[in-house]
């Protein structure tokens, strides 16, 4: 990114500025808070423009396998594993095993 700076840290709350009841892998198939949406139209994009992204998972009515395989780990095969392990931070008080979940999603992600 050659002129360009990066921008520190981008903060996304899930349940504010997704939904709080996600669900599914595919959209539209899948419904219409899918991973598949999340990835696409809220991290894809934003990706290369910050340093750090944290994503707060609190507040919400669960987060299941489809849904956090597709968005998480489809980041990491759309970027790269090291790549996402880096840049993502999640923040969950509510359940914080979920964290440990999606991290290994991530790293179970294959190109």
């Amino acid at each position: 990114m050659k002129g360009e700076t990066m921008d520190e840290i981008k903060k996304i709350k899930i349940s504010e500025d997704y939904s709080t009841m996600v669900k599914g892998r595919y959209h539209p198939k899948d419904g219409k808070f899918t991973g598949q949406r999340f990835r696409e139209e809220f991290l894809e994009p934003i990706f290369n423009k910050y340093q750090k992204i944290i994503i707060d998972l609190d507040d919400s009515y669960g987060y299941p396998s489809s849904f956090r395989e597709e968005a998480f780990g489809g980041l990491a095969r759309k970027f790269s594993i090291d790549e996402v392990l880096a840049k993502i931070e999640f923040i969950c008080i509510d359940e914080p095993p979920l964290i440990k979940m999606i991290i290994n999603d991530i790293k179970d992600a294959e190109n």
